[in-house]
């Protein structure tokens, strides 16, 4: 039985293409890799989300943000936590957070994709997705 980790290899092309310096990055669109990528946004760690339809195939191009100056990435971290071989799941009051709160969790939870903070806030609890810091 074969398995493809769709999240993964998506948070992998944005990893390589903000240690690459890309000013954007394409990769194949789901519903939740665009949400993830909107998330990314609201938290500042990326500039833009443009989801497009090529044809017959839905792709999302991100455009990466560097910080002033000395043009660091704005996403120093990005790690897959949950993998299709090892699922990772938390109540709402064992939601981790990243660098003292400097990061993000992002979880998949019965009232959707969302942050820690607000599955916290939502008392909302689900699989973890991913770290971003």
């Amino acid at each position: 039985m074969s398995r493809y980790d769709f999240i993964g290899d998506f948070l992998t092309s944005i990893r390589n293409a903000s240690k690459a310096h890309k000013e954007k990055v394409t990769a194949p669109a789901s519903g939740i890799t665009v949400r993830i990528a909107e998330i990314l946004k609201e938290e500042g760690f990326i500039e833009n989300v443009k989801p497009f339809n090529d044809g017959n195939k839905n792709f999302v191009r991100i455009h990466l943000k560097y910080l002033p100056g000395d043009k660091k990435p704005a996403i120093q971290g990005l790690k897959r936590i949950s993998t299709p071989g090892l699922r990772r799941y938390v109540g709402y009051q064992e939601i981790p957070k990243v660098l003292g709160g400097l990061g993000v969790v992002i979880l998949s939870t019965p009232k959707g994709v969302m942050t820690g903070r607000r599955a916290r806030e939502a008392k909302a609890g689900g699989e973890i997705l991913c770290t971003a810091w």
